[in-house]
């Protein structure tokens, strides 16, 4: 067997989005003696935005979420699977807004958001079954999470109420749902949460960007600490306890990489407490 089965491993693949006609890379990393632990099974972390999950050379801002460092400095994290899911680049805010932006001041000849839903189903239909099919995982929600930030937070609370029953933790940072506040407001009231489900919420008090300053008017740091204390309240009052749930917020952060890497373990010891 080579040598490199008992270290974290990272392998790659392209899966078939038929909604839009290409295919989409997913990387996984491996947990280390996962090549010899053959009678093992893991619990999976999927994670949006995989082009910024690993290498800090691909990542947008040239920074990434170090997956890997975190993993290897943090020798009681639970042993896992990390599947990072790579985002539609210029598609990317369509798919992960599962409804369209609104309440935006876009101009009247731009639309935007809506295909959130179709990504995820390409997530729930096609990624997890391939990686439940292809690697020793524990396949229940118990043993399946979901991380993602800004946009990436906002698809991955859509999809924990979406797929309650095959998502049994969130990692929810610098959650984005300003964007589309209405349509998730009305979408948690009419939906049912899962009390089982763990939830770990991040925000920093120096949130948005430029990007953010031509969909919104307003004070943007306010509306992202805001988004976070909703969605906590909604939460609760959806009745997941509270000890189901970790609220973050952090002072002087940032909306970037650097400032969600730095909390990743965190969020993994909170999702994993029961692995």
């Amino acid at each position: 067997m080579r040598q490199s089965y008992f270290y974290l491993k990272l392998e790659s693949h392209e899966l078939p989005m038929a909604y839009k006609k290409e295919n989409r890379r997913v990387r996984v990393l491996l947990p280390k003696d996962y090549g010899k632990e053959k009678d093992r099974h893991y619990p999976v972390v999927y994670m949006h935005d995989g082009q910024n999950v690993f290498y800090s050379s691909e990542a947008y801002s040239g920074y990434s979420w170090k997956v890997i460092p975190a993993i290897k400095r943090n020798p009681d994290l639970p042993k896992m699977i990390i599947v990072g899911i790579d985002n539609g680049e210029r598609d990317r805010i369509n798919e992960y807004t599962p409804w369209k932006i609104t309440e935006s001041p876009l101009p009247e000849d731009i639309e935007l958001g809506g295909r959130g839903a179709e990504f995820a189903e390409f997530i729930m239909t096609v990624v997890k079954p391939f990686i439940d099919e292809h690697y020793r995982t524990k396949p229940d929600k118990y043993h399946t999470a979901m991380i993602g930030s800004s946009l990436g937070g906002n698809i991955s609370a859509f999809m924990g109420i979406e797929y309650k029953d095959q998502i049994g933790g969130l990692g929810i940072f610098s959650l984005a749902n300003w964007i589309t506040n209405k349509a998730f407001d009305h979408y948690m009231e009419r939906g049912t949460l899962d009390p089982e489900q763990r939830v770990y919420i991040q925000v920093g008090t120096e949130e948005g960007d430029d990007a953010d300053r031509q969909l919104m008017y307003g004070n943007m740091k306010q509306a992202y600490i805001d988004c976070s204390l909703k969605y906590y309240k909604q939460l609760v009052k959806g009745g997941i306890p509270i000890d189901h749930i970790d609220l973050n917020i952090f002072s002087d952060e940032e909306h970037n990489e650097e400032a969600w890497s730095k909390h990743l373990p965190e969020c993994f010891r909170f999702l994993g407490a029961n692995w």
